[in-house]
């Protein structure tokens, strides 16, 4: 049995969240928080809404939304709004919801849950963070302090943060033979980070860290790069219309269509204001077909269609980790979509973002003082690591002999349950 000097190890990703726990005589695995999943210790991180007074969590929230055929609100990738100050909240029905404490009813089900399962009520936590939030360090430390707000909104009391790739690499110390530079490359869906650490094996961790650094596209920004390429036409973005007694040809501007390209953001397009302008458009709109590509617009947001296309779009991203082609379909009597992505296409399409996250990998390299040369062992955790295109790139910088894949899921949360036993013990 757990002494009560319990100390819960928490990772609250963009898309999974894990809890694992430590005292100090030893660690815990990660606790089966959602019996419904296909991995009970991985709960999505969602949160649906039939209206305000009920709230549902991972597999439940996808399963009630689907019961509930769309209504109410459903909320993803909350994670990824921490670091940008004009997102305040949403709005729950009619009601506002600031993003403190919808974070805060996320992190307060995984305590309960986890309480539920060691049968003691534990305030203390060491929570992951991503490497870099943010670009800018004061957006990075204004997530941070939003985020420590939303763990005290939970319950929680001792509350230390802890990089997601430096936890990563705690649990990659058993693997070591010797002391080596190791780079931990933590691909996840709203962040890929870096950490470079010179590290020893032993029953405490020794290790000195020489850079952290890191940028916020990862998988979800991958998927978005196929709904902005390829299926963004379906919704409009291609049409042109004309203003009434005005004779100049416009396009949807842009930074709406943006919008669609983020599971997260499709909902902001359901403001009052913009749904004027957008059947306003419609009516501007000439053509039969333009007219058509609208009313999917308007499904979409409507009927919170979002969701279960993204679902589509990530579901043939891993298709295309092991094949070179993947047929994308999606079934809607509004919105119907028979696609095949070629992996070559989708390569090209993630080209930008690809480039993005290289480029934080090499200035973290800098950072260390240190080249691809230097590093022995590259270890690959998050679920985005399986991307092709991502882990050519790695080969290319290291060799693939240096590359070491963890657990994709787990690496970073049995990481923090090492670092909660050593604040156990003192």
């Amino acid at each position: 049995m757990p002494s009560k000097n319990l100390i819960y190890a928490l990772d609250f990703g963009t898309s999974n969240s894990l809890l694992a726990a430590a005292d100090e005589e030893r660690t815990y695995d990660p606790i089966p928080l959602d019996s419904k999943a296909k991995d009970p210790s991985i709960l999505r991180s969602l949160l649906y809404f039939p209206d305000m007074s009920r709230c549902y969590y991972g597999t439940g929230a996808i399963r009630e939304f689907l019961e509930h055929q769309g209504e109410g609100r459903l909320i993803r990738s909350i994670k990824k709004h921490l670091p940008i100050r004009s997102f305040v909240g949403t709005w729950i029905g009619d009601r506002p919801a600031n993003l403190e404490d919808l974070i805060g009813f996320f992190l307060g089900e995984m305590r309960k849950r986890a309480n539920e399962h060691f049968g003691q009520d534990v305030d203390r936590v060491v929570m992951g963070r991503p490497a870099r939030f943010a670009v800018d360090d004061l957006d990075d430390n204004f997530a941070q302090h939003r985020l420590e707000e939303a763990a005290r909104r939970a319950g929680f009391k001792s509350i230390e943060f802890c990089p997601e790739p430096l936890a990563a690499a705690y649990e990659f110390r058993q693997s070591l033979d010797r002391a080596k530079l190791v780079l931990v490359a933590d691909f996840g869906g709203g962040t890929s980070d870096y950490t470079v650490v010179r590290m020893d094996r032993g029953e405490e961790l020794k290790a000195e860290v020489l850079a952290i650094g890191g940028v916020p596209v990862a998988g979800d920004a991958l998927d978005g790069a196929v709904m902005r390429h390829r299926l963004a036409p379906y919704f409009g973005s291609d049409i042109s219309y004309t203003i009434p007694f005005s004779s100049n040809v416009l396009r949807l501007p842009s930074h709406l269509m943006e919008r669609i390209c983020s599971a997260a953001d499709i909902s902001l397009l359901g403001k009052r204001d913009v749904k004027e302008f957008l059947r306003n458009v419609q009516q501007w709109a000439g053509e039969p077909e333009s007219k058509r590509k609208l009313d999917r617009l308007f499904c979409l947001i409507e009927e919170q269609q979002g969701f279960p296309l993204f679902e589509s779009i990530e579901g043939v991203k891993r298709e295309l980790s092991e094949q070179n082609a993947a047929p994308l379909i999606f079934d809607h009597p509004v919105i119907a979509i028979r696609e095949i992505l070629a992996r070559v296409d989708f390569e090209a399409f993630i080209q930008v973002q690809v480039d993005r996250i290289m480029k934080a990998l090499d200035e973290t390299l800098a950072q260390a003082g240190v080249t691809a040369p230097d590093i022995d062992v590259v270890c690959c955790t998050g679920g985005t690591a399986k991307v092709p295109a991502l882990r050519n790139e790695l080969i290319q910088r290291f060799g693939p002999a240096k590359l070491d894949s963890h657990n994709h899921f787990h690496s970073v949360v049995k990481g923090l349950s090492e670092r909660a036993r050593g604040l156990a013990r003192g």
